[in-house]
C-alpha cells in the first residue's frame, strides 16, 4: 500500500498521466502560458522590426507618391500596425491555449501570412516594386482568410481578432494597386 501524498498536493494518478509513478500532462492551457505569448509577441514584433529596417526612408517615400485622397497619413501607418502585430500575437496564442482540431495547419497558415508581410515593406519601400508587391499582398489577403478559417475551428475569439488585421490589409491592398498604377 503506498503512502498517502503530502497535504495539499495533488496525487498522480492514471486520469492523465497513464501510469501512477508517471507524471501528469500539463493542460494546453498550462503549456501556453505567458511566456508563450511573450515569445509570439516578439515574433510579431520582430517583423515589424525587420519591415522598419527595409523601410528607413519609408516616411520620405510615400510623400514622394502621387496619392489618392482617400489615402491615410504617414505617420497614421505605426500605431494602426502596432495595434495590429500584438492582435496577431494574441489570436495566435490564444489558438494554442486550447486547440479544438490539429493545430498545425493553422499555425503553418499563421506562418504564411506573417511572411508574406514581411516581404511586402521591402518589396514596395526598400525596392520600389510596386507590382510585386501588390502581387505578395494579395497572396498575403488569401493566406490571412486561411488563417481565419483555421483560427476559427479552434478559437472564434481568435478569428476575430484578425478581423481589423484582413481589413486594414484589404484598404492597405487597394491603396497598394492605386498607388502602383497611378506612379508607374
Amino acid at each position: 500500500m503506498c503512502p498517502p501524498p503530502p497535504r495539499g498536493t495533488r496525487p498522480v494518478g492514471p486520469r492523465r498521466g497513464g501510469h501512477r509513478d508517471e507524471p501528469a500532462q500539463q493542460p494546453p492551457e498550462a503549456r501556453a502560458g505567458p511566456l508563450l505569448l511573450l515569445g509570439l509577441l516578439g515574433v510579431c514584433y520582430a517583423v515589424a522590426a525587420i519591415g522598419g529596417l527595409a523601410s528607413a526612408d519609408a516616411g520620405g517615400t510615400y510623400q514622394s507618391l502621387d496619392r489618392p485622397p482617400w489615402a491615410p497619413p504617414a505617420s497614421l501607418f505605426g500605431p494602426v500596425w502596432t495595434v495590429l502585430y500584438g492582435t496577431v500575437a494574441v489570436a495566435a496564442w490564444l489558438c494554442l491555449r486550447r486547440p479544438a482540431a490539429p493545430l498545425r495547419p493553422a499555425m503553418v497558415w499563421w506562418a504564411v501570412q506573417l511572411g508574406l508581410n514581411l516581404a511586402w515593406t521591402p518589396l514596395f519601400f526598400a525596392a520600389g516594386q510596386y507590382g510585386l508587391a501588390f502581387a505578395d499582398i494579395c497572396l498575403l489577403l488569401l493566406a490571412l482568410t486561411a488563417t481565419i478559417i483555421a483560427f476559427g475551428r479552434h478559437r472564434r475569439a481568435a478569428a476575430l481578432l484578425l478581423l481589423p488585421y484582413a481589413a486594414w490589409v484589404a484598404y492597405a491592398a487597394a491603396l497598394n494597386l492605386d498607388l502602383w498604377l497611378d506612379n508607374a
